[in-house]
């Protein structure tokens, strides 16, 4: 009878088999794994199939033409950045059956006496170390299993270009042999150290590098942000704007006309699995932009410089899209934004005059948008002054349109 098991191998080697793994491996006929794992079984008398990342797809073949049973051996948890993935995306689920072993991870926490279930685990294999970075950066604890590209002292280098100095990092390296080695070092530490092949970096953030910690709520006040004056959306209007634009966490969002970034910043809160877009002309802008991204640690922000909507063609299309600014050109920018817009896509519109707000209100109408128009009028009180005398600014209107 026909029969897939996915076996994992935990630290201990051969002792580190259930006594039911070890039976299922006895009794199978055919046996597959890395070169090491299948070293831990000399005496098999089965047929051996060594696999490495070059021969995947064979070993898929195999199971699905085999009619006996089979035995698959990983690392640890096979469903843990193991194999198991592989196997499900292309085989049969209900053919295979998974017996987990303890994973490196696991093992590495033990060894520093650290709980690890509030931990995040971020695989670097193959992936752009911004996209590696970006996870720890949101996190206060996290667990890397880092490649012979993204290793532990090209991590620690891109985290102290970001002024992420502040975490204490745990090389956890060769576990469960007779090499095996834990070294506590900082950020500039770990870029002195040369890392083994197997290895996993433990990053506990210890502090904030600038001694500041932005909570990640509505309304940061308008002076952390530096800017042209005229050029940052207000406090209480930034809040009804990011409100209006109901963000999920991992939505996709055009800021067109980003200014000083402040709208972008505050959703990077809001989106933690998302796509921010900044979109901006000018130069001076972008300067602005660049100084407040590095100083609120934003993950999701991409900057993206030119001329709306003529920049647009490369990013991916929008769930929601915000309007700061248009230069003038703000038809040709909604017919883009429609263009690539799903249905039930919101696009919100931050207008200072009565013919931006005709405008857009016009072409909505005629495109068959539901539009919603709210007028923020703020005061706030006038500092250092004997009375609290209020200082009034110019009506804001906020045109939400849902496609």
């Amino acid at each position: 009878m026909k029969s897939i098991h996915v076996i994992g191998a935990g630290i201990a080697g051969h002792e580190g088999f259930t006594p039911h793994a070890l039976e299922l491996i006895k009794r199978c006929e055919l046996l597959f794994g890395a070169e090491r794992l299948l070293g831990l079984f000399p005496d098999f008398p089965g047929e051996k199939f060594a696999i490495d990342d070059g021969s995947m797809a064979e070993m898929v073949a195999r199971l699905q033409s085999c009619t006996g049973r089979a035995v698959v051996l990983a690392s640890g948890d096979p469903l843990f950045f193991g194999l198991g993935r592989y196997l499900l995306r292309n085989l049969t689920g209900e053919l295979i059956e998974f017996l987990p072993n303890v994973t490196s991870v696991q093992y590495a926490f033990a060894k520093i006496r650290e709980p690890w279930d509030d931990s995040v685990f971020v695989s670097a294999h193959g992936r752009p170390i911004k996209d590696v970075v970006d996870r720890i950066v949101a996190n206060d604890k996290a667990a890397v299993l880092t490649d012979e590209v993204n290793t532990p002292g090209a991590i620690g280098r891109e985290l102290l270009s970001r002024r992420r100095s502040g975490y204490k990092a745990y090389l956890c390296e060769n576990l469960g042999t007779a090499a095996e080695k834990i070294r506590v070092t900082d950020m500039k530490g770990l870029l002195e150290l040369e890392a083994a092949r197997l290895n996993v970096l433990i990053l506990l953030k210890e502090y904030e590098d600038d001694g500041q910690q932005y909570v990640p709520t509505f309304g940061i006040p308008d002076d952390e942000f530096v800017s042209i004056k005229k050029l940052i959306t207000k406090e209480e209007v930034r809040v009804v704007t990011l409100a209006k634009l109901k963000l999920r966490h991992d939505m996709c969002l055009w800021d067109i006309g980003a200014g000083s970034g402040s709208i972008c910043i505050e959703a990077d809160h809001l989106l933690p699995n998302g796509r921010i877009f900044a979109i901006e002309r000018n130069e001076e802008c972008r300067q602005f932009i660049k100084e407040n991204l590095q100083k609120f640690n934003t993950r999701n922000v991409v900057l993206v410089e030119g001329d709306a909507p003529d920049c647009l063609d490369e990013l991916p299309d929008p769930d929601c899209a915000f309007i700061g600014g248009s230069g003038g050109r703000l038809w040709d920018i909604l017919d883009t934004v429609d263009q690539r817009l799903a249905v039930g896509g919101r696009i919100v519109l931050n207008a200072s005059t009565l013919d931006t707000l005709t405008a857009a209100n016009e072409y909505f109408g005629n495109a068959g948008y539901q539009v919603e128009v709210v007028t923020v009028n703020i005061a706030r009180t006038r500092p250092l002054s004997d009375y609290k005398m209020f200082e009034a600014y110019d009506p804001v209107y906020i045109l939400t349109a849902v496609k």
